[in-house]
């Protein structure tokens, strides 16, 4: 199960989160990634935590002023990026070429999409995987394993029926290891979260609670 977890432009603390997240994941030999602002890459990917970007640009090196070069993401220590959040949506022309730039900077990549029929369209552009999150619940208290678990299987279906080497990821209102154990069930291989962790007083115990299960 992976584990990534979005600090969006939250105010909170991206290396000490980094920190908690990486002790986290050896002590529970759980796969989780932090994705921070893009200005703070390099300040997290040198704790030795896996990071991924936000976004980045369909773009190459040039003039392209206040763009995301995936090339410079790569520089920073990201591993990977998210490519359309629903916070950062994209047509589907910048969305394949997004994932032709992470493919150049030899990027993981994940598209989001708010439905199945979406998660198939973005499994046909050939991400590493898909996360399936429906608008109304980001940054909720009800996850989608919960809310509507057919979003999922659905999605996971949708990917599979496109090309099953696809990864689904399950996000909106991830929180519990009850929620990590439920989008497993659902047959999802990861979840996207932000404010369970950005948000926590306590980070490193939110991640600890939240992988529980796994360990």
């Amino acid at each position: 199960m992976f584990v990534l977890v979005n600090l969006k432009a939250y105010p909170s603390d991206p290396v000490g989160i980094a920190t908690a997240a990486r002790d986290v994941a050896a002590e529970s030999d759980v796969r989780i990634a932090v994705s921070p602002q893009a200005a703070h890459l390099e300040r997290v990917a040198e704790t030795g935590v896996e990071t991924w970007a936000q976004h980045v640009s369909p773009v190459e090196h040039g003039s392209h002023t206040g763009s995301t070069l995936a090339e410079a993401v790569a520089d920073a220590g990201a591993v990977g990026t998210l490519v359309n959040h629903s916070e950062r949506r994209l047509r589907l022309a910048d969305i394949d070429g997004a994932l032709d730039a992470a493919d150049r900077a030899d990027l993981e990549t994940i598209v989001c999409a708010n439905n199945p029929p979406q998660v198939g369209a973005a499994a046909a552009l050939g991400p590493d995987g898909v996360a399936v999150e429906p608008p109304e619940l980001i940054g909720g208290d009800v996850s989608v394993s919960q809310a509507d678990p057919d979003i999922v299987e659905n999605a996971v279906d949708a990917a599979a029926a496109v090309d099953d080497s696809v990864d689904v990821l399950c996000g909106a209102g991830i929180s519990s290891g009850e929620d990590l154990v439920s989008a497993g069930d659902l047959g999802a291989s990861g979840v996207l979260l932000a404010s369970g962790v950005a948000k926590a007083d306590e980070p490193k115990e939110a991640l600890a609670d939240l992988v529980d299960p796994l360990a």
